[in-house]
């Protein structure tokens, strides 16, 4: 699933946001610690003190992601183009498999141009499928026949229940909160006959001179200011439950009738579309942006790479990316010449992770470097896992794999994002992932937060490395970007989703922090 924090949060009744004002320095994920104050990944220095008169050469990433805009003035000029074939003839003129895929593929897309938008979450196909296989009344003999499977069957019932009852309490609360917020706007407005609120209008409404529903309007505008919250973060809370409700805990809803496709067979090369932007392309934006929006523009943000061509792979719906299509997503980026792959999604389950695996291990025949988020739900990941992962089915690790936790810009004990994942065997990592700016649909600029923004800047190092040192495998570029992250042993933070104090290296295998700097030179001094 891409998940986007939501920048609205209940905590009892009072609202809580990431508002959409910049909180730090706009481009806080490049800037350096010593010289900048923040907790970046010195890029800007690597520029300017190691590669200032370097030549560098455009490597390929591949963004598996839910879409990006390609028209983005920050994106446009820095995609991947399939050179071999021709744009709008309906044909495979190079025999890849996939008709017109001049910027990547859609495995979420329909053949008639249609796109998944909406999907169930996995546990909720799961369910259907075990509560389609026992019926409602299962024999005793049925039971113990599959006894494991109808136990499980429990298990999934108890946590849908829980999970859907909570979006059916959230989803009327946020419905109304937007709906006063868009009245007390309304009211405002008329009031001061104006078509936008400032604060300082606000402000200067004498409350002596106007009557009871202007003084309600100015009280609550005033009210979710000082919370942070926008009509625009409201909004998206309460479309979030709503969709929750209505697709992502919906056993009856079948996303897939638009692909047309079988789910349970691969079908490499016989689904989708090559319309890669598709219906909500944020998140991805958002992720492409970070990788390599153009840094000799003077529009909008610098990328952390800026010789980068971005293939677009359009595979995770809102709600959970199928298996199948992250396998063939991975394939697909693998067959095409991309030399790292970005995966700013996950969920809780992965019943054909065998398929993911296979595509892992081609992807690692091909000498390409896969570089996945962590996971926002601030858990030990070494206990509850987070799909996709590097560990196979059968056994063993996959060698092209970095896993990706959320740095913040805050200082000390809250150094670390309180959403993000963390493990001292699965998660190798940190990089920033809190209040990112980044490149979003309609060539426009937002700060979004998650282990979605970790990984590519992880990503954008990788590129960065790959861009200027062409000839580094994917295990060097790994072992780089690991050995050379800022290692801070006295680092004492707050644990994810506590107040425990803990020392920053427990939360990692490596117990540092990505960096540019520190990994240009050291590719530098490679022989």
């Amino acid at each position: 699933m891409k998940k986007l924090l939501f920048s609205v949060l209940l905590f009892p009744f009072l609202l809580q946001t990431n508002a959409q004002e910049l909180k730090t320095k706009i481009n806080w994920f490049n800037l350096d610690y010593e010289k900048d104050g923040v907790r970046g990944m010195s890029v800007e220095r690597a520029y300017n003190e190691l590669l200032k008169d370097k030549k560098a050469t455009p490597v390929v990433v591949a963004v598996i992601d839910g879409g990006t805009d390609v028209n983005h003035e920050d994106l446009k000029d820095r995609l991947w183009t399939n050179t071999k074939e021709i744009a709008g003839n309906g044909k495979d003129d190079d025999k890849n498999g996939f008709i017109d895929d001049i910027n990547g593929w859609d495995f979420i897309g329909g053949k008639d141009g249609t796109d998944v938008n909406h999907e169930q979450l996995e546990m909720t196909r799961i369910l259907k499928q075990l509560k389609d296989k026992f019926g409602d009344k299962p024999s005793k003999k049925v039971i113990r026949k599959n006894k494991a499977d109808y136990e499980f069957l429990q298990t999934l019932q108890k946590e849908f229940n829980e999970k859907r009852a909570e979006s059916e309490q959230y989803a009327p609360f946020y419905k109304q909160v937007y709906a006063n917020y868009v009245e007390s706007e309304k009211i405002l407005k008329e009031y001061l006959k104006t078509d936008k609120l400032t604060k300082s209008a606000i402000a200067g409404v004498d409350e002596s001179q106007a009557d009871r529903k202007v003084r309600a309007a100015k009280k609550t505008i005033e009210k979710f200011d000082e919370l942070g919250a926008t009509g625009a973060d409201i909004k998206e809370a309460a479309e979030h439950y709503e969709s929750e409700l209505q697709y992502n805990y919906n056993l009856d809803f079948d996303a897939r009738k638009v692909v047309g496709d079988k789910p349970n067979k691969l079908e490499y090369g016989e689904y989708g579309n090559n319309e890669v932007t598709g219906p909500e392309a944020m998140h991805g934006t958002h992720v492409a942006g970070i990788i390599g929006a153009n840094r000799m523009n003077n529009l909008g943000i610098m990328g952390v790479c800026n010789d980068v061509r971005l293939m677009v792979v359009r595979t995770v719906p809102d709600g959970d990316e199928r298996d199948k299509d992250v396998a063939n997503a991975i394939h697909y980026a693998a067959d095409n010449g991309a030399s790292i792959i970005n995966m700013s999604f996950g969920k809780k389950y992965s019943p054909e992770k065998k398929w993911v695996d296979d595509a892992v291990k081609y992807a690692q025949s091909k000498g390409i470097l896969l570089i996945a988020a962590a996971g926002n739900d601030n858990l030990d990941v070494d206990v509850d896992v987070h799909y996709p992962t590097d560990t196979y089915e059968g056994g063993g690790i996959a060698e092209n794999w970095i896993s990706v936790g959320a740095l913040s810009w805050k200082p000390d004990v809250d150094a670390v994002a309180t959403f993000s994942n963390f493990g001292k065997k699965n998660v190798d990592v940190f990089a920033p992932g809190v209040d990112i700016y980044s490149t979003v649909p309609g060539s426009k600029y937002e700060e979004k937060s998650g282990t979605s923004m970790a990984a590519p800047a992880t990503t954008g190092v990788a590129a960065l490395l790959k861009s200027y040192f062409p000839n580094l495998t994917a295990a060097q570029i790994k072992k780089i970007i690991l050995d050379s992250s800022v290692k801070v042993p006295d680092f004492r933070v707050k644990k994810p989703g506590s107040e425990e104090i803990v020392k920053f290296e427990e939360l990692s295998a490596t117990g540092g922090i990505v960096n540019a700097y520190n990994a240009v030179k050291m590719a530098m001094e490679m022989k």
